[in-house]
């Protein structure tokens, strides 16, 4: 059965008020799929840290992807277990992250890269090392969950100091 045009009319004169009220009840909403994908990498990034500085194996097991490759500014290397091990049994302590700079670039469907600088306090109990460290840190979507794929990072040269005249 074909419905004559001015049926439609007042459905088309309904759409405006009805398409709001169903983007509002469906969660936050995100400009573009850019902005989506960024809040679910801070999402993940943020829970790698609050696992981290905690030593939780549960939460680093389920963040970490079984493929992970650490590489610390020091040039030890790890994989996903010998970098639980260190952090939940305290070998290295990770008292704070302060990003100076972090920035997301999606790289190919399931996989980003996080670019930036951070400012960490690690090192053994009692002992931590400031650090101010250039870093590249690849996430990957496995299963539905952005997994923590790899880590390369390196220290930052301290500012040159000014010649004596």
């Amino acid at each position: 059965m074909k419905l004559p045009r001015f049926c439609l009319l007042p459905l088309l004169a309904l759409a405006p008020v009805i398409a709001p009220a169903a983007e509002k009840s469906s969660g936050p909403s995100y400009a573009n799929e850019a902005d989506r994908l960024r809040a679910a990498l801070i999402a993940a990034d943020t829970e790698r840290l609050e696992a981290t500085k905690l030593g939780d194996r549960a939460r680093l097991a389920a963040i970490f992807s079984d493929d992970l490759h650490y590489a610390h500014s020091s040039g030890k290397v790890d994989n996903k277990a010998s970098l639980i091990e260190s952090l939940a049994s305290k070998a290295s302590v990770y008292e704070s992250f302060s990003y100076q700079d972090r920035k997301f670039t999606p790289i190919g469907v399931g996989l980003a890269t996080m670019t930036g600088r951070v400012l960490v306090k690690v090192g053994p109990p009692g002992k931590p090392n400031d650090l101010d460290l250039s870093f590249l840190a690849i996430w990957r979507e496995e299963n539905g969950k952005w997994r923590f794929l790899g880590w390369q990072s390196c220290k930052m040269a301290a500012p040159a100091t000014p010649a004596a005249k």
